[in-house]
């Protein structure tokens, strides 16, 4: 099977930098195989992602980082370069609501999503069974209400001795402290039941009945410290009417969840996801 490396790029916008990076990858060989970019008008800010066949470059990825380094200094690049034979470490979070937890084990095993799973935390016991029958280690880490933070302090050495590379809350409903939203910025992944940023917090569809909306959707999004406002990745809708009920719509909130939450996963797993602000540009 094919291994590719992943440059992705974010740089002022200036005449130039196409050329420069292709010329780079072409003077040392590399076939690109996928190549996307944007320039943000408003702005100023120009985004680059290429994919490049690994084999077409006689080098590994150490010697190519430091070989394009000068270029990076040169147009004042934020940018990684990551190989795709590195398998991103995930843990996954959860708590009483299996369905998010379910379709990703199932897309893990299918292929679908380029990780290793390290851990499934939960704050009760409900999913070890099947956590344990996928083979992957469960911690139940359970959350005291009157003080929380011996829980998150206990989470954070978890996911860092777990060396994780991203954390998905795949309906984990708790909220995370700052200062664990602030350690792994752009690495937390959240899926909130709601087209955000309508019906923000606890029990959105229900919000959504009693407005009488006729779109639901959900909101797969990188988690702040701000509650429920950080940079989205991927949303989606389904059509609802005065017939459906709140269990209806809880009903099919559930499908959508499942289908946005993988396709975010998806995109980060592919490095096709660059933060802008409060925003992202998503190369999908």
């Amino acid at each position: 099977m094919s291994h590719y490396y992943r440059l992705v790029v974010s740089c002022p916008d200036r005449v130039g930098i196409v050329s420069r990076v292709s010329g780079f990858i072409a003077g040392h060989g590399g076939s690109i195989t996928e190549a996307s970019q944007h320039s943000d008008l408003e702005t100023g800010r120009f985004f680059m992602r290429y994919e490049i066949l690994a084999d077409s470059i006689n080098m590994p990825p150490e010697a190519l980082r430091e070989a394009f380094a000068p270029i990076a200094e040169e147009f004042d690049m934020t940018w990684a370069l990551t190989d795709t034979r590195q398998r991103p470490r995930v843990v996954l979070m959860v708590s009483r609501e299996s369905h998010c937890l379910v379709d990703l084990l199932y897309r893990w095993t299918a292929g679908e999503l380029d990780c290793d799973i390290a851990a499934v935390i939960s704050n009760h016991e409900t999913m070890r069974g099947l956590a344990e029958w996928h083979g992957i280690p469960y911690h139940h880490v359970p959350v005291d209400p009157a003080d929380k933070q011996p829980a998150f302090d206990e989470v954070a050495r978890l996911v860092e001795e777990l060396r994780a590379d991203c954390v998905v809350l795949a309906r984990y409903m708790q909220i995370l402290p700052p200062a664990l939203c602030e350690r792994y910025a752009g690495r937390v992944i959240n899926i909130h039941h709601s087209f955000l940023p309508s019906f923000a917090g606890a029990k959105p569809y229900h919000q959504a009945y009693e407005r009488g909306v006729k779109l639901i959707g959900a909101t797969c999004h990188y988690v702040t410290e701000e509650l429920d406002a950080g940079p989205i990745i991927e949303q989606d809708i389904h059509r609802v009417s005065h017939c459906h009920t709140p269990d209806d719509l809880v009903r099919f909130g559930r499908d959508v969840e499942k289908a946005v939450l993988a396709r975010g996963l998806r995109w980060h797993l592919q490095d096709r996801v660059l933060i802008h602000g409060n925003k992202t540009v998503v190369f999908a």
